[in-house]
């Protein structure tokens, strides 16, 4: 038997450049470090980069799988299956807005209309001047005062399309 008989090419797959920033993949290699000595690491990681770079960009899941000894599929898994976290960079403000039953019930099908049309955008989009991303959710826990929405973790109870113009109105004067 030759030697070229024996010889077994083995194809590498060259991953392509990551668009992650140095402070970025920083960010997202220090969670990594600091928590993955936890049970379930992951959701915490993924918490702690979102709470970093306000998002959990694309290149950040191969990082963080790798890191984690996790498949990409399994990270990606959870970052697209959990609604909280956001995919694409946000506006400078994000609002979360219940859509839940109890929500429902008290009026937040016409609230949801009005900050649609008030916005300009739909649930996912970003405002032309950046300043607010509109994002569905499913519970705030805060059913007894529905219609309600969160604003950068800040939970608002019985908006009405007047209160909301105001706390947008105060959401733009913010950085």
């Amino acid at each position: 038997m030759s030697e070229q008989a024996t010889r077994r090419v083995i194809p590498i797959k060259v991953e392509p450049p990551s668009s992650l920033s140095q402070a970025e993949r920083a960010a997202v290699l220090g969670a990594c470090a600091r928590l993955k000595g936890l049970p379930g690491a992951l959701l915490p990681v993924l918490h702690a980069v979102q709470e970093a770079l306000r998002f959990v960009p694309k290149d950040a899941v191969p990082l963080i799988a790798r890191e984690l000894n996790l498949s990409i599929a399994e990270v990606h898994g959870v970052v697209s299956f959990y609604h909280y976290f956001l995919q694409e960079r946000p506006g400078r403000h994000v609002m979360h807005l219940c859509r839940a039953e109890a929500c429902q019930a008290r009026g937040s099908v016409a609230l949801e209309a009005h900050v649609k049309a008030q916005l300009g955008v739909d649930f996912h989009g970003t405002t032309h001047d950046g300043a607010i991303t509109l994002e569905a959710v499913y519970c705030l826990g805060n059913c007894a005062l529905g219609p309600s929405l969160m604003i950068d973790q800040q939970l608002h109870g019985r908006v009405t399309p007047e209160r909301f113009d105001a706390l947008v109105a105060s959401s733009r004067e913010r950085p």
